[in-house]
């Protein structure tokens, strides 16, 4: 219970109210009110979280009946503004079916090609490595110490094709899963080595994925779960790996800074930890290690015997009892895989963390099925549609509350909700033209003013404008100027920001759509979706001969693929356009969680161990 005390004064004929004193008090009659002013009257208020209190007048001066006001205490569960938003009509002209038809066909094959690379991604190392990791050395697959940590199995995981591809060949999920998922209740971020991939060999592409996810947890201030199975870093690709500033060492530089960002990070040594990986669990805030499994150190058994010549068993070396017995690197010991995971869990619930109560407000769901985008997303930029039938899909009730309607028609801006949460939309509905750009710039600084998260549905147009004519290099200069302020507001926008590549990602138009250069919180793209300099087909103009155009048309379609894009990292994700509304529902409450937690201010040093 917390109390306040006013003091209403008339001095010269002007009335005063002053606070002159606050605290959580249970005895607000300790209070001094030994100030003496003229007429004055001191009212004191004792805020309940059941129920609202009368403001209460104290003796002072010329007494006055109490007074009728009442005070908001800020633990009543506050509530948003009603919406009154306009419902969308996100019916199909008929005479655009045979585009959504042949938008739905390209669909399905994306569809189908993105269900094979969840299969192979699923199989993790192959057959031989899981009963490798199973049967001989005893160890619990990586999906299966995610259902073991999290609540439930419906959590959002990031990059799942990572690795997929590449020119040293296939690195199933980049050998790391990370993701964001609840431990008793509470979202965190999590990266777990999957030790059937390479013998959970660090690969350059690992590196990025587990730096990804730790920028993830920074933006957004999310607990940090690291599940460590690491052979330490591939050598041959040592150049890729360790030397430069996003390689390797900056794990354990973000390390220190969420630390003292107050994020909290805590490790489970559930494999061995060589070289950098024995970094992981040392610089975080607990640790927690698997007896006979969980090992630490920077250089294994068969390295000591190559340099001394002598033979000492991994336990010995460093495992379990001699990190929590001896060198207190470690602080929670574990005898099976299971109970490291509930004491991790345990350790999670002791976060300064205030969650607010279930709402069970009904959602109010959109007025249109969702498996309509299917055949809303365009096979290419000639068979967009119009933006709007996208948006009546994924706001609640279908509602938008549109900003600037009539002006800069290519690009729709407004207001909607996506389950409770208010968010502002800004999606390409054509060419980022002029005056398109200055409508965006004005609606991402409305929207910063106002603290609303920002979702950017991205569908650039192909190629750059063509300068044909004195009048037309006037105008693009107009557009190249007002898309430098668009791109201006979006850098500088404070606010979350959630981009979802719903058709192409081309040239300098989807830097002000907030690409990934412009650090979106979060970034997806779909199936169909294309990223690219150029999409292609369109470099006639910027080639001289025919076995060029050829040959870059054909290296454009290959690398603007959104399996190409998202196998290098580039993306947060392919994701199918039906589950949009979810995953954007999730991102956001996500974003919402570091409301409540109840220490955020920075420290100057990070937590440090022993």
């Amino acid at each position: 219970m917390y109390c306040c005390m006013l003091r209403s004064c008339h001095i010269k004929g002007n009335k005063f109210i002053q606070l002159t004193r606050a605290s959580f008090s249970q005895n607000p009659q300790s209070w001094d009110t030994s100030l003496k002013l003229p007429s004055c009257t001191v009212y004191h208020c004792t805020h309940s979280p059941v129920s609202g209190s009368v403001w209460q007048p104290l003796t002072h001066g010329t007494h006055q009946p109490a007074a009728s006001h009442r005070c908001m205490s800020s633990t009543v569960r506050r509530r948003r503004l009603p919406s009154a938003f306009p419902v969308l009509d996100g019916t199909f002209h008929p005479a655009l079916r045979h585009v959504y038809e042949a938008n739905l066909r390209n669909s399905l094959i994306c569809q189908q090609k993105y269900l094979e690379h969840k299969e192979k991604v699923m199989k993790g190392g192959g057959e031989n490595a899981i009963e490798r990791h199973t049967q001989r050395n005893r160890k619990v697959l990586v999906r299966d110490r995610l259902r073991m940590l999290l609540d439930d199995e419906d959590y959002l995981e990031l990059s799942p094709f990572a690795g997929l591809g590449l020119p040293y060949g296939d690195i199933p999920a980049a050998g790391c899963l990370t993701g964001i998922g609840k431990i008793n209740g509470l979202w965190c971020t999590f990266s777990a080595n999957d030790a059937t991939v390479k013998g959970g060999t660090a690969y350059p592409i690992t590196v990025k994925k587990q730096l990804r996810a730790q920028v993830v947890a920074m933006q957004n201030r999310l607990p940090f779960v690291y599940l460590v199975d690491s052979g330490g870093a591939f050598l041959p690709l040592q150049s890729e790996i360790f030397p430069d500033k996003n390689h390797g060492g900056r794990t354990f530089y973000n390390e220190a800074v969420m630390s003292a960002m107050k994020i909290p990070q805590v490790s489970v040594v559930c494999g061995s930890c060589t070289a950098g990986g024995a970094y992981v669990p040392t610089m975080s805030e607990e640790a927690v290690i698997v007896h006979r499994i969980g090992t630490i150190f920077l250089g294994g058994p068969p390295l000591v015997k190559a340099a001394t010549g002598e033979e000492v068993s991994p336990e010995d070396l460093g495992g379990a009892r001699l990190h929590s017995e001896v060198s207190g690197c470690v602080d929670h010991f574990a005898t099976a895989e299971n109970e490291a995971y509930e004491c991790t869990r345990n350790i999670i619930s002791t976060l300064n963390y205030e969650l607010p109560e279930e709402d069970d407000t009904q959602v109010e769901e959109p007025l249109y099925s969702t498996d309509d985008l299917m055949g809303l997303a365009p096979r290419c930029y000639n068979h967009s549609m119009d933006v709007r039938l996208i948006v009546s899909r994924l706001s609640d009730g279908s509602r938008f509350q549109e900003f600037k309607a009539r002006y800069g028609t290519t690009l729709l801006t407004g207001f909607a909700r996506i389950e409770g949460l208010q968010i502002g939309i800004v999606a390409n509905n054509g060419e980022l033209t002029y005056e398109a750009s200055l409508k965006g710039s004005h609606f991402v600084q409305l929207c910063d003013q106002r603290d609303i998260p920002l979702i950017f549905l991205q569908n650039t147009a192909p190629e750059p404008a063509h300068t044909h004519s004195q009048t037309k290099a006037e105008l693009n200069t107009n557009r190249l100027k007002a898309q430098g302020s668009m791109m201006s507001a979006v850098a500088c926008a404070s606010v979350p920001k959630i981009t979802v590549v719903i058709g192409g990602c081309h040239g300098g138009d989807s830097y002000a759509m907030c690409g990934r250069a412009f650090d979106p919180n979060f970034l997806f793209l779909w199936p169909n979706a294309r990223v690219s300099i150029l999409a292609p087909g369109h470099s006639d103009a910027f080639v001289q001969t025919e076995e060029e155009i050829t040959q870059i048309n054909e290296m454009l379609e290959e690398e603007s693929s959104a399996f190409f894009s998202t196998s290098r990292l580039w993306d947060d994700g392919v994701i199918l356009p039906q589950d949009t509304r979810k995953v954007l529902s999730k991102c956001l409450k996500i974003i919402k969680q570091q409301e409540y937690q109840l220490s955020r201010e920075k420290m100057r040093t990070p937590f440090l161990r022993l």
